[in-house]
């Protein structure tokens, strides 16, 4: 009887640390994803900051000749 409690407790626990896990990686990567998601965000940004600066330089060196 004393096995049987200690072996169903024993598979118990392993069956917990294995749905633990699980869960844990889950959130990892929607953690990655929304950090991608932010950097990548970010990198737009940037671009566009560059291209906007690019067009008035432009526009500043057609309108001087």
């Amino acid at each position: 009887m004393k096995k049987s409690i200690i072996l169903f407790s024993l598979l118990i626990m392993s069956l917990l640390t294995v749905i633990n896990c699980r869960e844990t990686k889950e959130e990892k990567a929607e953690d990655a994803i929304e950090e991608v998601e932010d950097g990548l965000e970010e990198a737009g940004e940037e671009v566009e900051d560059a291209a906007k600066d690019v067009k008035e330089e432009l526009d500043g060196e057609t309108d001087d000749h």
